[in-house]
């Protein structure tokens, strides 16, 4: 086809697209609709899902190291006497420690792996809080609060206090928000810390933090590691856990296999932990994705009716254009034009709408209450979205074209004329 032909073909179409304008806008309307309400619908789900994700990686590490207390072990009786009768006077069980030997040196052997960005070794505890007639059941963290900041980026978490507060005082705690609005305590007040095996402690609130995760701040405290050990009469060796932070989390399986193997202990990977998360997460993304092409096919099938009826009450003009020595692809060029311009004006409109709407979501209050401290809707403004919605409507709204307009360069003009 030639560049005159083409230019032709054009005129002829844009002629068809003003001639009943009702008509055109009704069909740029859905896929206007269409893509708006795609990248609206797309920009919020994977909003709340990066903000909930970023919230979970913020108060979890990449790799968790721990001894595992669950794995099976045998019991004396069948390491002694297996196939023999066995009395038994008083059966106790084994206390069993959860200490990590060696761990400020296996801390510091991972340090020097380029991977990682730091380690924070640390003992946990649950404990029962108490003031006056107020007792709850929570957990306290015994840390080096300045490499736990490292990891966890605590100081831009504060709401009350300082974190260096902490190391110049051994009977101070930094509590969280949660926890400490159900206490009804503040800044200076002092609590009573009860280990299950009945150790007290009374200890200074330094400071409040907030998370933004209702779980953790509900429960959760900071202390010195030496305070924690002390309230739990362990020696200074005695550490529980180490928590490790990446320079690409996407490495944690890999890296928590390598450390699983050469230290022994249970290293655990943050998509591990968190798998029940990443699997409501990928369905909600199936879901989004899967409702949004949705209406950008119905949208197409909008269309593809239109061009129908054109091309049925155009059939005449078909049958004249023919007749006139037009061949069969420049009729189906007519209506493939029409159909781009239409998808393409209606997903420019489209991206306009979507992201309008994107932003009135994103200044819309949320009230996350005591479970997570979020005040607006999370939105994604990712602009690959944008080209997705573009591309994807244009493309529909081809195919849709393409049927009809192809019904249309087969139209038989000696038939037509004839009325037949």
């Amino acid at each position: 086809m030639n560049r005159q032909s083409l230019k032709l073909s054009m005129e002829i179409a844009r002629v068809h697209l003003v001639s009943k304008p009702k008509q055109t806008i009704v069909a740029m309307l859905g896929v206007t609709f269409g893509i708006g309400m795609f990248i609206a619908l797309v920009s919020l789900m994977t909003g709340l899902n990066n903000f909930t994700e970023e919230l979970t990686m913020t108060a979890s590490p990449d790799i968790h190291i721990y001894q595992e207390e669950t794995s099976s072990r045998k019991s004396i009786l069948e390491e002694i006497n297996p196939d023999g009768l066995n009395l038994v006077y008083h059966q106790k069980p084994k206390n069993e420690t959860t200490k990590i030997r060696n761990a400020r040196e296996i801390a510091r052997l991972i340090n020097l792996d380029a991977r990682v960005l730091g380690t924070s070794p640390l003992v946990s505890s649950q404990v029962f809080y108490n003031y006056g007639p107020v007792q709850l059941n929570g957990t306290i963290l015994g840390v080096d609060i300045l490499d736990e900041d490292k990891l966890f980026d605590l100081r831009s978490k504060m709401k009350a206090g300082r974190l260096e507060d902490l190391l110049s005082n051994h009977n101070g705690l930094i509590m969280g928000k949660g926890l400490a609005k159900k206490l009804n305590v503040a800044l200076g007040d002092r609590v009573v810390v009860t280990t299950p095996l009945g150790t007290t402690i009374t200890l200074k609130i330094l400071g409040i933090f907030q998370i933004g995760i209702g779980v953790v701040d509900n429960v959760r405290s900071y202390a010195n590691i030496s305070t924690v050990q002390t309230i739990l009469q362990k020696d200074q060796s005695y550490i529980t856990d180490i928590n490790v932070k990446l320079k690409d989390r996407n490495l944690a399986p890999l890296v928590a296999s390598e450390l699983q193997s050469k230290f022994i202990y249970k290293s655990e990977d943050w998509q591990a932990a968190n798998a029940t998360y990443l699997t409501g997460s990928m369905i909600r993304n199936i879901i989004t994705y899967a409702v949004s092409f949705t209406l950008l096919i119905v949208a197409g099938f909008g269309i593809y009716n239109i061009l129908n009826m054109t091309i049925y009450n155009k059939m005449k003009d078909i049958a004249i254009l023919k007749a006139m020595g037009f061949a069969g692809v420049d009729v189906k060029n007519i209506f493939m034009i029409q159909s781009l311009v239409i998808g393409f004006l209606g997903g420019i409109a489209g991206l306009v709408i979507g992201y309008g709407l994107s932003f009135l979501i994103s200044k819309a209050p949320f009230n996350g209450g005591d479970i997570i401290s979020l005040d607006h809707f999370p939105v994604n403004f990712d602009p690959m979205y944008y080209v997705v919605g573009i591309v994807f409507g244009v493309s529909t709204t081809a195919v849709a074209g393409y049927m009809p307009s192809r019904k249309a360069s087969k139209v038989d003009p000696i038939e037509i004329l004839r009325g037949q």
